[in-house]
């Protein structure tokens, strides 16, 4: 019988052969385009990056995604542009309540109501800056007078010198540089006039922008927490309380530099005008005022103000007397450099000299002086806030157990761990 082995004791049974033809196994499509040599023969695109060296795929990576990060930079950058009017006012009143905010928590912890508490300190600071100002500009009309018979003193020196100096200039020559230079200003008496126009255009726009920026400081001081919490709902919740927390150390980074910045300021003004005084230079309470303010712009606010009281001691007192302020000026910067800023700022807010100087260029390029002055701030909040989303300990720390406005919760938990700040551990972990 079919399937049955006769030779054997027992019947195994056989499998049967299947009938019909048999198919051969296709080969895979890719084979048979290779094969063929159809169009499709061709290698794709996963085949090439496969191909690449791995610089080459690194490369490509990094450039891409560098275009994207350029490209968001760019459009902020216009977005700004386009209402530095409102962003310039809104990012002042923001330092001003990282500068208060302090004031206004401790009133509140001595049981003073919260409108109370921002009202008191918002009228004291608005006294202060208001005296300060009547103050300086009181000296400065004051002496003014002193001033102006010193400049005519010095020209006529000027003069002399140009007739019986080395130049031996005639006296008709000296006056006929003079009379052009009053014909050369007689002549722009138009421009002198838009110019003027424009003055008064742009204190009507500085009007508004103070206004602006009080009104927000109040809001920012009376409900700043509120604020920050609608403001991190737009976060994804399996990462707010970090973002919480990163927001959190940013501002008290940015109170701890910006009281930090008043006190270096007030020593550098108050050490250069007694300087002045002693040296006899005119107007040393209005240059110490400038001195003060230019310090809140880190080493081109120091330059420019020194600068002018060089230029005002060259012209009362002579060039020894300019000399003299100079060597004073450098001497304090160094001790402000070296001393000052090392111990009152803090490791979250002391930045690179390269990246203050690279930061200072881009706010000025983008928005004058008003970036200028927020540049630094900016980068001391931006230190903070990824040091914190980069440390391993903030990641288990309440966001609620940290008070923005003490200047060491601007450290992560971890921040004795120097392991080449917060971009070394970026690209350790990129």
């Amino acid at each position: 019988m079919i399937g049955m082995n006769h030779g054997q004791e027992g019947c195994t049974p056989m499998t049967a052969t299947p009938r019909g033809p048999v198919t051969p196994t296709t080969p895979p499509v890719s084979h048979r385009r290779r094969a063929s040599g159809l169009p499709g023969d061709q290698p794709t695109s996963q085949d090439i990056a496969a191909n690449l060296p791995p610089a080459m795929r690194v490369g490509a990576a990094i450039a891409w995604r560098f275009v994207v990060i350029a490209a968001a930079l760019y459009v902020l950058g216009k977005i700004f542009s386009e209402l530095i009017e409102l962003v310039v006012p809104v990012a002042i009143a923001l330092l001003l309540a990282a500068l208060l905010s302090p004031a206004v928590a401790r009133l509140v912890r001595w049981g003073v109501a919260r409108a109370w508490a921002t009202a008191i300190v918002l009228i004291g600071g608005l006294a202060a800056v208001g005296g300060l100002l009547t103050f300086v500009i009181t000296r400065f009309v004051n002496g003014l007078p002193a001033l102006r018979a010193q400049v005519s003193e010095a020209i006529d020196k000027i003069n002399h010198w140009l007739t019986t100096g080395p130049l031996h200039l005639t006296d008709s020559q000296v006056q006929k540089w003079l009379t052009q230079a009053q014909d050369s200003i007689k002549g722009n008496q138009g421009e002198v006039a838009s110019q003027v126009l424009d003055t008064a255009v742009t204190i009507g726009r500085l009007a508004g922008g103070a206004a602006l920026c009080i009104f927000c400081l109040i809001f920012f001081l009376h409900d700043g927490d509120r604020i920050w919490r609608f403001l991190t709902r737009i976060v994804p919740y399996e990462h707010r309380d970090r973002v919480d927390l990163a927001g959190r150390r940013g501002f008290a980074a940015l109170g701890h530099y910006v009281r930090a910045t008043v006190v270096v300021a007030m020593i550098d003004a108050t050490s250069i005008g007694v300087g002045l005084a002693i040296i006899g230079v005119p107007l040393a309470v209005p240059l110490s005022a400038l001195i003060f303010l230019g310090a809140f712009v880190p080493i081109l606010g120091a330059f420019v103000t020194g600068t002018v009281a060089v230029m005002v001691a060259l012209v009362a007192n002579g060039v020894v007397s300019a000399l003299v302020v100079l060597g004073l000026l450098i001497a304090v910067m160094q001790v402000e450099g070296h001393v000052l800023q090392p111990l009152l700022l803090g490791r979250a807010v002391r930045l690179h000299p390269l990246a203050v100087v690279l930061g200072i260029g881009v706010g000025l390029t983008l928005a004058g002086i008003p970036g200028a002055l927020l540049a630094v701030p900016l980068l001391a909040v931006l230190n903070a806030s990824v040091r914190s989303l980069l440390s391993d300990a903030d990641a288990e720390v309440d966001p609620e157990e940290i008070d923005p406005n003490a200047p060491g919760e601007a450290d992560p938990a971890d921040a004795d761990d120097d392991s080449g700040g917060a971009l070394g551990r970026l690209l350790h972990r990129s």
